[in-house]
């Protein structure tokens, strides 16, 4: 984001369009959730349009919890975060990844969901065969860290890796792997499936809970996850509903809402539903 004037400038032009969203939400009669509608099996779009996938039962679950009524748009995921700054909805479900580089700039519910970022690539290929593959690996142990990268390095060694753009999974690569692999982003996930079929790139980066969607596709059967298993560090603390930092009352709503979904089983049985594993975190 750039910016051509003084900050008090900026807070000048700011203040008013924050206005209007932040009065709607303080009433916590009636919010408006952003999605991607591109990120299955987190959020899609059905045949017909509609917003479908976990987050979106699990949206309206809390919302019914609340006793609140929830509106949810579709909104391009690398927009989402200014966006929801300047008041075009009150709330982010898109599996955004709870990091302390965006806790600079909002607030989160405690997580709904934990899941490692992997690389997948095509079986049979020349990535398949990558080391510590299934290791779970916390990039909050230096470590740990240091020898799996050090011990894939060497396979990854110019090959180009997709990933989507504004995420976590383009953070890592970008930290650790810059130097190895060339980086090629994409605008949405699919984007970089489509292209790891193609083999115009060696393999792709995302978190396990979504290329649970790739696999399940038909053709899915033709790639596996391999590598480490990441968690951790700038990957975060799993999936939070993103909210403005001016709105802790409507934190505080979705935190307890969330413990209720977990302490019940709600968010098991959502899990299992749309990933066929549990990604629900721990109480």
């Amino acid at each position: 984001m750039r910016f051509l004037r003084p900050l008090a400038a900026a807070i000048l032009f700011a203040a008013p369009a924050l206005a209007p969203a932040a009065a709607l939400a303080k009433s916590y009669k009636h919010i408006t959730i952003a999605t991607e509608g591109a990120y299955a099996p987190y959020n899609m779009h059905a045949p017909d349009g509609k917003l479908i996938g976990f987050e979106i039962d699990l949206g309206n679950d809390l919302c019914a919890r609340m006793k609140i009524t929830c509106t949810w748009v579709a909104q391009d995921w690398d927009s989402m975060i200014p966006a929801l700054n300047a008041g075009k909805f009150d709330a982010i479900m898109d599996g955004m990844s709870i990091t302390p580089a965006r806790l600079k700039v909002i607030a989160f519910s405690r997580n709904y969901s934990q899941s490692p970022t992997v690389f997948l690539v095509k079986k049979g290929g020349p990535l398949a065969t990558m080391p510590d593959t299934g290791l779970a690996v916390s990039l909050d142990d230096k470590t740990a860290a240091d020898k799996a990268f050090a011990a894939i390095k060497p396979i990854l060694k110019g090959k180009t890796v997709g990933v989507q753009v504004a995420t976590i999974q383009l953070n890592l690569l970008n930290k650790y792997l810059k130097d190895t692999v060339t980086i090629r982003s994409y605008k949405t996930t699919q984007e970089h499936d489509l292209d790891l079929a193609a083999g115009r790139i060696d393999a792709a980066l995302a978190s396990t809970a979504y290329f649970v969607s790739t696999l399940g596709r038909p053709g899915g059967n033709a790639f596996v996850e391999v590598g480490p298993r990441f968690t951790g560090g700038l990957l975060g603390q799993g999936t939070g509903v993103g909210m403005r930092k001016s709105d802790p009352e409507l934190k505080a709503m979705f935190d307890k809402a969330i413990n209720a979904a977990i302490k019940d089983g709600t968010i098991k049985k959502l899990s299992l539903k749309w990933f066929k594993v549990d990604i629900s975190p721990a109480s």
